[in-house]
This record gives C-alpha cells, sequence and structure tokens, in this order.
C-alpha cells in the first residue's frame, strides 16, 4: 500500500499477472520421478515439486486463484468454438463484468471437479508437464484436503487423478496438519491444539500424541471471505457514491494491510470515540478520480474549435462503424448465395444441411434473408456516398448516425456509436453576446477529499466476526467459545498438554494483534495461574505446502501414507492411506430402529385403527 502522504493511502490496484510457462526441470525425474505437492486451497492453488535437487526451488513454482471465470455472452453448440474460459490469475481481477467467476469449492471442500480439472490442467500445463503430449502425470501426487473430508469428494478426486492423469500413487493429507509439522522444533511436545482460519472456514483441531483427534474437531464457517464481503459492505453503505468503485479487490487490499485484531474488543472501541485517537488512527484510503475543472472558462473561439473537433470524431467514428457493417453484410451475403447456389445446382441434401447451420426452414425464408441485406447493404453504400459528399461542409447542429439494426436479428451486433452525451456539453446553442472576461470558478470542496474513504472503526470490527460472529448475524461461537469447548472435552490432565502448544496456521491469522488476542482469551478461560504457549507459523500461507514437501521428501521410497493404483482399483476411490499429517478413519455408527412389537403391526393391519403415540426410535 503506497502512502500518498498526509497519512493518505493511495490503492495499488494491481491486475494479476498471468501465470508462466515453465520449463521441465530434468532433474524431477532422475533418479525417479520427483513427487508434485499440491496445496489445493479453496484460495489458492500451490504447486510446486519435492526434489532434493537445488537446482529446483524449494518453493511454490505457481500460485494462482482457484477461479475458472466463463464469458457471459459465450454460448456454445451452433458449430462454435464453445464459450471462452480463462483460468487462475489469467483473469486478470476478481471483478470482472464480463466473466462469470466459479470455484470448485463449497466452503473448503471440492465438489465441482469439471471445475477442478480445468484448475489442475492450468496448473500442470504451466508447470512443464505437457499434458497434451503425455497425456498423462507419471509422478507421485501429494495433495492437501479439508479436515474430515466427506468420502464422496475424496472418492471423485481420486478418480479424477486416477483415471484422467493415470498418476501411479497419491497421498492425502490436512493442510493445518502439514504446517504444524514443518513447525515442529526441538522441545515442541506431540500435543498441541491447531487454530487454522483460512479463506472459508476456521478449524479447531486436538493433537494427542502425534495424532488428529478427529471425533472432538470443530468447524467454523467463517474466514477471510466472509470478512471481505462483511468490509465490503460497510464501505458500500458508508459511501453510497462510490458504490462502484469499492471493488472487490480494494477490499481485499484494505482487509489484508490495513486491519488488525483489538486485543481488547470494547475498550478499543471506545478509544475510537475520542475525536483526537481517531484523528491519530484512521487510513484514509484515497480513490482514483479525474481532476477536472467543476467550471468552464473557454472563451466562445475555443468552445467552437473544440466543438469542430469533437464533431470530427463523430463523423470519423461514423465512418469507420458504416465500413465495418458493410463488410459483414457483403460476407453474409456472399455466404447467404452461395447457399442458394447449392439448391439451383441440385444438391438438396447439402442445401437443407446448410439450411440447420443457418437456423433457418424453407427456401423462402432464406430469400427474404438475401433481400433484406441486399437493401441494407445498398443502404449503407448510399450513406456512406453522402458523407463523402458532405464532409467538407459545417455540421454544427448535425448529430451522430446510429447504425441500422442487423436484418439478420444478429448472431454478432454492431456496438452502438458513442452517444454525444458523453462529450462535453458544448452543443448546445449560442446566442450571439459581447465578449465577457474570463471568470475563474473556485470548487466548492476539495475535490481529493471527496474521493477518500476514512476507514476507522471497520479497521477492527472486520476481523472481530472471528470472535464474534453474531456482528454479521451469524448464530455460530467464536474460536474463543470453540476453544473452551474442545477442551472441556478432554480430562484436566490432557487439558494442560492441549493448551502448552496452541498453534496458529492459516492466511486469516495474520492479522496483526491475532496471537496476543488469543493469549488474553486462554487467560481468561484457563484456571489461575496455569500455564498455556501461543505460537504463530513462520508462514501461515505457505507453510503447508512447506510441510507437504518435506513429508514427501520423507516418505518419497517408503509404503506408508501413499495409495498405489492397486489400491485404488481393489479399494475404491473412498480408501484413505493413514500417515501422521492425514485425517484419520472415524466408524460412523447409526442410530437403528426399535423392533415393530406386535401390538404395532396387528394395528397396522385392521382397518380403521389410529395410533395416537407411534414407537420411538433409538
Amino acid at each position: 500500500m503506497e502512502e500518498a502522504g498526509g497519512g493518505v493511502f493511495a490503492f495499488r490496484d494491481v491486475r494479476w499477472e498471468p501465470d508462466p510457462t515453465l520449463a521441465f526441470p530434468p532433474c524431477a525425474r532422475l533418479p525417479g520421478p520427483a513427487p508434485l505437492v499440491l496445496d489445493n486451497g479453496s484460495f489458492q492453488l500451490r504447486l510446486g515439486w519435492a526434489c532434493a535437487d537445488p537446482a529446483v526451488p524449494a518453493e511454490p513454482l505457481l500460485r494462482f486463484r482457484s477461479l475458472v471465470a466463463r464469458s457471459r455472452g459465450a454460448r456454445g453448440g451452433g458449430g462454435g468454438a464453445g464459450p471462452e474460459l480463462q483460468v487462475g490469475n489469467d483473469v486478470g481481477s476478481p471483478e470482472p463484468l464480463r466473466w462469470l467467476l466459479r470455484s470448485p469449492f463449497d466452503r473448503n471442500v471440492p465438489v465441482q471437479m469439471e471445475l477442478q480439472e480445468l484448475l489442475l490442467d492450468h496448473g500442470l500445463q504451466r508447470l512443464g508437464l505437457g499434458l497434451a503430449a503425455q497425456g498423462c502425470v507419471d509422478h507421485p501426487v501429494v495433495m492437501t484436503e479439508a479436515v474430515c473430508n466427506p468420502l464422496y469428494s475424496r472418492q471423485m478426486m481420486s478418480e479424477l487423478l486416477f483415471e484422467c492423469y493415470q498418476v501411479p500413487k497419491v497421498s492425502y493429507g490436512v493442510d493445518s496438519l502439514y504446517s504444524f509439522y514443518h513447525n515442529k522444533r526441538q522441545g515442541w511436545p506431540c500435543s498441541g491444539l491447531i487454530v487454522s482460519s483460512g479463506y472459508q472456514c476456521t478449524h479447531i483441531l486436538p493433537i494427542l500424541d502425534g495424532r488428529l483427534d478427529a471425533r472432538n474437531c470443530k468447524r467454523i464457517n467463517l474466514g477471510g471471505c466472509q470478512a471481505t464481503m462483511y468490509l465490503q459492505r460497510l464501505l458500500q453503505l458508508k459511501y453510497p457514491g462510490h458504490f462502484a468503485a469499492i471493488s472487490l479487490s480494494r477490499v481485499e487490499e484494505i482487509l489484508h494491510e490495513h486491519s488488525y485484531v483489538a486485543e481488547d474488543y470494547k475498550e478499543e472501541m471506545q478509544k475510537w470515540r475520542s475525536p483526537e485517537y481517531y484523528e491519530n488512527n484512521v487510513h484514509k484510503m484515497q480513490l482514483p478520480f479525474s481532476n477536472k475543472l467543476l467550471g468552464s472558462t473557454f472563451t466562445s473561439e475555443e468552445k467552437q474549435e473544440r466543438r469542430q473537433q469533437q464533431l470530427r470524431r463523430l463523423q470519423e467514428l461514423n465512418a469507420r462503424r458504416r465500413e465495418e457493417k458493410l463488410q459483414l453484410d457483403q460476407e453474409r451475403l456472399d455466404r447467404l448465395l452461395y447457399v442458394q447456389e447449392l439448391l439451383e445446382d441440385g444438391q438438396v441434401d447439402q442445401f437443407h444441411k446448410a439450411l440447420v447451420e443457418l437456423n433457418m426452414d424453407s427456401a423462402e425464408e432464406l430469400q427474404s434473408y438475401i433481400h433484406k441485406l441486399n437493401l441494407a447493404i445498398e443502404q449503407t453504400k448510399q450513406k456512406i456516398l453522402q458523407a463523402e459528399v458532405t464532409a467538407e461542409v459545417d455540421v454544427v447542429d448535425s448529430k451522430p448516425e446510429i447504425p441500422d439494426l442487423d436484418p439478420l436479428g444478429g448472431e454478432q451486433a454492431i456496438e452502438d456509436v458513442e452517444s454525444i452525451n458523453e462529450f462535453e456539453p458544448l452543443f448546445a446553442e449560442e446566442q450571439p453576446e459581447a465578449e465577457k472576461p474570463v471568470i475563474t470558478v473556485q470548487p466548492v470542496f476539495n475535490l481529493a477529499e471527496y474521493h477518500q474513504l476514512f476507514i476507522g472503526t471497520e479497521r477492527i470490527r472486520v476481523p472481530e466476526i472471528l470472535f464474534q460472529p453474531s456482528l454479521i448475524g451469524e448464530e455460530q461461537a467464536g474460536i474463543a467459545e470453540t476453544m473452551q469447548l474442545v477442551l472441556d472435552r478432554y480430562p484436566k490432565e490432557q487439558q494442560e498438554k492441549l493448551v502448552q502448544n496452541v498453534f496458529l496456521t492459516g492466511g486469516n491469522v495474520m492479522y496483526p494483534g491475532m496471537k496476543a488476542r488469543i493469549c488474553k482469551e486462554l487467560l481468561e478461560m484457563r484456571p489461575f495461574q496455569s500455564s498455556f504457549q501461543v505460537h504463530l507459523a513462520s508462514n501461515p500461507v505457505l507453510d503447508a505446502w512447506y510441510g507437504a514437501r518435506a513429508w514427501a521428501l520423507e516418505y518419497m521410497n517408503r509404503e506408508e501414507g501413499w495409495i498405489t493404483r492397486k489400491d485404488y482399483e481393489e479399494k475404491g476411490g473412498e480408501y484413505l492411506q493413514e500417515h501422521c499429517a492425514s485425517n484419520i478413519y472415524v466408524p460412523i455408527r447409526l442410530p437403528k430402529q426399535a423392533p415393530r412389537t406386535a401390538e404395532t403391526s396387528a394395528s397396522t393391519k385392521v382397518p380403521g385403527t389410529v395410533t395416537s403415540n407411534p414407537p420411538e426410535q433409538a
């Protein structure tokens, strides 16, 4: 964020750079295929190699948003190439008007596998694997998944990897557990309480003796996405005059770089009531604006010259539009005449096939369209000729011409000519008056200040929804309450073990003050003079990928944790090979129905009998 001076920050408005196409590293195949590490997050997809060779960077080589953009105006079928697609960072911005953004995730679980396949295709091709030539990925794959991932989602993901990409083996692990083991230092206990807050969800995960206790995991359906939408709604209500300018990318920029977590929310809100504190801590965000004069100081000669320039622009624009329309109509006419010649030559089958492609029903309809096109072409030629004749004539009072509608009903409509209203209002008739002295009009307010957003209490209100979801109307428990709920499920000895290593990870814990707030909440909920320790991941965003890479290097030549193609074919796509950072199998016990008694069965057979109290289910 760039500071423009005087406590005013300017938006960077940086567009996403398209993902580069990388060269495949030869050392990733020798002496054996190196594992491919994919951190499949709902915000970003991160790809890289788990290779010990120093020539391969020990970091994700590709990082792009988990988004697929489909053109709103594109329609498949009709012999066309299908809808236009953009994947990942090629979209350029999260708020394009021409694109419909879609994600393969429902919360943090991938469910739209056709979109997931598009993301993987994009990443693997940019990684230099050359899927179009090879048709398979002959590298082991380490992929992250959600905590307590549904079996259906894992089954579909395994089917995609084994059937579509022909991978030899795959391993699934939980992103926050990979981050936990990557940050594990000497002397750290094997038990701990992980607080993982991402783009869609926040999880509280208890770790006992190095293994995940999946029965007592808890999820809060709040994350960075909900915080972004909340901040956008607050600012748009506060500044309705800048509704369109408060875009999603600018809101994300404010959230990531200007928000912080208050250690005591009520006390901090009281501080913001002070005008002095507000003036010292408010952040002013400068929106872009056009620094035009509010009044006109041009003389009549200058106005006349500007009017002539704008009219010349309109005439050139109209001429260019007519030429384009004439060329397009001529191409359509040639195509229709070719189809008509098929009928005259007796090629009836090809003629009917061409009619179907043109979406026409009969030869009479074809003849009608040819007649309309001939008229349209003749009219356009006359207008072009007339414009050339009158090009030197003064046309101050004339108006820009609007192109005629396409007589075909339009497979590709010509865009409308720029309205004359978009130009400055210099076309009004003026009565000849005596020359008046130039008067400079002073603006009634500072235009730059009008385009400033004052970010005050929003800096703490938005991150506070993680601790108080009721601020946005969510009937959920916050992080502190959920931590207390999880700890209460264990005896005191195990509680002591868990709170000695409270670990914070995920991109949504990077707010300044998050660690201090968790310490304060633990101090309030734990017994008097009890000890606890809170640790923050060294890199909350990328540590999951780093941990998955470290695991892949360690277990590359072992069988533990890997699902082979043979396992997939014999045991199904839901099969999970457990390891230190994976989900664990939790059997689900469905309640059994109570056996039906003889009296109940008899009452159902006798017509007209009604049972007032049906048997309860166990």
